[in-house]
């Protein structure tokens, strides 16, 4: 059960993240909620706690690269919702192989667009100034000079690596 409605969450949010860039409440929110109710239907006390501990976890990943204008509140909330789903170690993977997804695929796009350097100046400066730069790192359709991901996509990907992963282990 958790399973399918995780796939069926992703895919659609892997489409409406392609079309419009945007990933939808009306697809992270009730997922969220529903699988807190699920979890706490299923296995009481602990159910719940394993629930919303994966949600904090999801959640809090991607915090601070949302502060820093870096990634949508979309993605926040997917990645809060599958861990909704699937619990702390679950997305504590799905983050890695997201975030090493991620990077290699804005790695092929900048060396493509031959914005590497830039975007490493860009970043250094984000890291020792500790400000954001808001936006300066997407990349966006709009603007040949810019580069953005819809990060549905590594976090599709990264959470099927987790399901393939979890497999073998």
């Amino acid at each position: 059960m958790t399973n399918l409605a995780l796939i069926l969450i992703l895919t659609i949010s892997v489409i409406t993240d392609l079309k419009s860039r945007k990933i939808l409440n009306i697809i992270t929110l009730p997922a969220i909620v529903v699988a807190l109710i699920y979890h706490c239907l299923t296995a009481g006390f602990e159910g719940f706690a394993f629930s919303g501990l994966g949600f904090l976890v999801g959640l809090g990943l991607l915090f601070i690269p949302f502060i820093m204008g870096g990634i949508g509140a979309g993605d926040v909330k997917l990645l809060a919702a599958i861990g909704a789903w699937k619990g702390t170690m679950f997305i504590l993977y799905t983050g890695i192989y997201a975030a090493i997804i991620g990077g290699l695929i804005a790695l092929v796009i900048l060396i493509k667009k031959k914005q590497l350097g830039l975007t490493i100046k860009s970043m250094l400066f984000s890291l020792f100034f500790l400000k954001g730069t808001k936006g300066s790192l997407q990349i966006s359709s709009n603007d040949d000079q810019s580069v953005s991901i819809p990060y549905a996509i590594p976090i599709a990907l990264g959470t099927l690596l987790t399901f393939v992963m979890e497999r073998f282990l």
